[in-house]
């Protein structure tokens, strides 16, 4: 509820490529939870000379969300779909974009923008007819940021022009590749531009070209 005490629905709003509101529709019932999911993508580099792979960041991976829904119409006695507004239509392909449309869930502080990944729904009841008046719909929606948005939100720093430094103590190469780029996996960058063959053939002094990323 609101600081007044007012219930306040949940909304999923059908936006346009500007993020603008076409279309907004509450949901008839907020839902009793909801769970957010976000993971990395690591990948593994071999680097002679040691007993384990260095891992390093491949990429990263979308947030999701999802709940459940709940229809029901059965006191109106109407098909219990016609209550579900353009949730149907999150997953059907648009004419215009050949892709379905881009949507965003807000409910109190959450603002999520997203797509629907996948849509479920198990009918529990019915009419004498047959006609469904109760349903329940597993919905999960996939984090939407293009990549404009994502720049803007995490800019990276990196090498942007080549440098020289010194080797320093017992440093490696896959260590300076870390420090310079972020990424050890880069050290092959480093080695190459240095006409290193054994990336563990470093002494104290040696002095390095790093190339810019």
């Amino acid at each position: 509820m609101s600081a007044s005490g007012k219930l306040v629905p949940a909304v999923i709003q059908v936006i346009d490529d500007r993020d603008n509101p076409v279309e907004a529709f509450p949901v008839l019932f907020n839902p009793e939870q909801y769970d957010l999911s976000k993971s990395i993508k690591y990948g593994s580099t071999d680097v002679a000379g040691l007993t384990t792979p260095v891992t390093q960041f491949a990429s990263g991976e979308a947030e999701t969300l999802s709940m459940e829904l709940f229809f029901d119409t059965s006191e109106q006695r109407i098909d219990v779909n016609a209550a579900m507004g353009a949730l149907d239509e999150l997953v059907e392909i648009d004419g215009d974009q050949h892709a379905p449309p881009k949507c965003r869930f807000v409910w109190g502080s959450l603002v999520f923008k997203a797509v629907v990944e996948s849509l479920e729904k198990t009918f529990t009841k019915f009419l004498p007819t047959g006609q469904p008046v109760r349903v329940r719909v597993n919905v999960t929606f996939r984090e939407y940021r293009t990549p404009e948005e994502q720049r803007d939100a995490n800019p990276l720093f990196s090498a942007d022009t080549t440098t020289v430094r010194e080797v320093t103590g017992e440093e490696t190469l896959w260590q300076i590749a870390d420090e310079e780029y972020g990424d050890p996996g880069e050290w092959r960058r480093i080695a190459e531009a240095n006409d290193l063959e054994n990336p563990r053939d470093l002494r104290a002094g040696r002095r390095l070209v790093v190339p810019e990323l």
